[in-house]
């Protein structure tokens, strides 16, 4: 008898829950696109970033973290639905009833695996939405730090051209001290206060060298660090691709 009311208010749903996992799998489908567009090596973080930009964007900035946290709730309730499914047609009892009638055993591993299929659908689903957003993030963070990068090595350069141009003004001025020794002490003591004042300033000059190169170092590490997570992210992607094709290749069997 309970087995009969299973498959009853199975058979009264079905339409339903056809139509919603029919979407969430739709829904997978296009993670997976995105997710896979998002990864393609050609196209790089930069570029990416400036498509975030576009103003379109903005139009829909506002209701961004609501749908995201919604679709999160969305995904876990059909993902709870799913697995109260696969525990009501995997419990004991109705298994036992259903060896006595073998269209009815037939029927209830047909609705346990449809029930396991919602489940890896919802689950997969809930986990490639969190894993998108993470890849996103780092993209942006990617293509700042990249920005930031190209920044700092623009004003190590510079620093290193005018660090350059104030040792050749020096090296002139110790050619003209050396030529003026002959003159008198008072010139010799204005040449050398002006020396002293152009090697202060060489001081500092290479101090913003220094501190620019450790900066762009900083932020190597740190680019490099994103890299790192993002083909971890990437590699975590694959493993679940293929776990997808073999979970296919189960329903097909």
């Amino acid at each position: 008898m309970y087995l009969q009311r299973c498959c009853l208010s199975t058979v009264d749903s079905q339409h339903k829950m056809t139509l919603q996992w029919t979407v969430v799998a739709i829904f997978l489908y296009v993670e997976i696109a995105v997710i896979l567009i998002l990864c393609l090596p050609f196209i790089s973080a930069k570029r990416w970033r400036s498509l975030f930009n576009l103003s379109i964007w903005n139009w829909f900035a506002p209701y961004w973290n609501r749908g995201f946290f919604t679709m999160i709730l969305i995904l876990i309730i059909l993902f709870c639905d799913a697995l109260r499914e696969v525990r009501k047609y995997s419990n004991a009892e109705p298994m036992g009833e259903a060896k006595l009638n073998p269209n009815l055993f037939d029927h209830l591993h047909m609705k346990l695996f449809r029930a396991q299929r919602n489940l890896y659908i919802s689950g997969f689903s809930l986990f490639l939405w969190l894993v998108m957003r993470r890849v996103v993030t780092l993209i942006n963070h990617v293509a700042v730090a990249t920005v930031t990068g190209t920044s700092l090595q623009t004003q190590a350069e510079s620093a290193n051209q005018a660090a350059k141009k104030y040792q050749e003004d020096n090296l002139l001025l110790k050619q003209a001290l050396l030529d003026e020794e002959k003159n008198t002490t008072a010139g010799k003591r204005l040449l050398r206060k002006e020396a002293e004042k152009l090697m202060e300033e060489l001081k500092t000059a290479e101090d913003a060298v220094r501190k620019s190169n450790a900066e762009v170092e900083a932020m190597k590490r740190q680019a490099n660090g994103l890299t790192k997570e993002y083909d971890r992210l990437l590699t975590k992607h694959n493993e679940l691709q293929n776990l997808q094709a073999g979970a296919g290749d189960k329903k097909e069997q």
